[in-house]
C-alpha cells in the first residue's frame, strides 16, 4: 500500500497552482500571467528553447503575446485538460491554433502537453512542453498550399 506523504500545505500548493493555470492559460496570448506560482529558478524546455529563471520566463510569455498579435489575426491556446498526475506533477493538455496575418490566411495548429513539476515549497521550478508536430512541420502552416490562391 503506497504511503500518502502530502501534507495539507503540499496539497493547497498543488490545487493553487491548478487554478491559476486553469485561470492564466486560455488567456496567455492577451494577457500576462500570474507568476506568483512559479519558483525563482524556474527551468523551462520546449522543442525549440531551453532556459531557466523567471526573468527569462517572463520574457517568453511577453515575446507570445507579442508575436501573437503581431503575426495572427486570431489565435487561441485551448485547454483541454489540466490534472494532478502525481504528488507534485501537473499535466496539461491544450491546442494552439490561429490565422496567420497574410493575404492567404494560413491557418495554424499544433497540440502538446505541459509537465509542471513543483518543489517542496510548493512552487512551480520546472516546465516542459511537447508538440505534436515538430517545428518545422509548425512553420510549414504558414505558407499557401499547393493549388490555393
Amino acid at each position: 500500500m503506497k504511503k500518502i506523504s502530502s501534507t495539507k500545505s503540499e496539497f493547497d500548493a498543488v490545487e493553487t497552482a491548478i487554478a491559476t493555470l486553469r485561470c492564466d492559460l486560455p488567456t496567455l496570448f492577451v494577457r500576462d500571467i500570474d507568476y506568483s506560482i512559479y519558483s525563482g529558478n524556474i527551468f523551462f524546455k520546449d522543442p525549440v528553447n531551453t532556459f531557466q529563471y523567471k526573468f527569462n520566463y517572463r520574457i517568453i510569455f511577453w515575446t507570445l503575446r507579442f508575436h501573437a498579435r503581431l503575426f495572427f489575426t486570431e489565435i487561441h491556446f485551448d485547454v483541454h485538460d489540466i490534472r494532478r498526475d502525481t504528488e507534485n506533477m501537473i499535466k496539461v493538455d491544450w491546442t494552439v491554433r490561429g490565422t496567420l496575418r497574410l493575404p492567404w490566411r494560413a491557418d495554424l495548429w499544433f497540440g502538446g502537453n505541459s509537465t509542471y513539476t513543483l518543489d517542496e515549497r510548493g512552487k512551480i521550478y520546472r516546465h516542459v512542453d511537447t508538440w505534436n508536430r515538430s517545428p518545422r512541420e509548425i512553420l510549414q502552416q504558414f505558407w499557401p498550399r499547393s493549388g490555393a490562391n
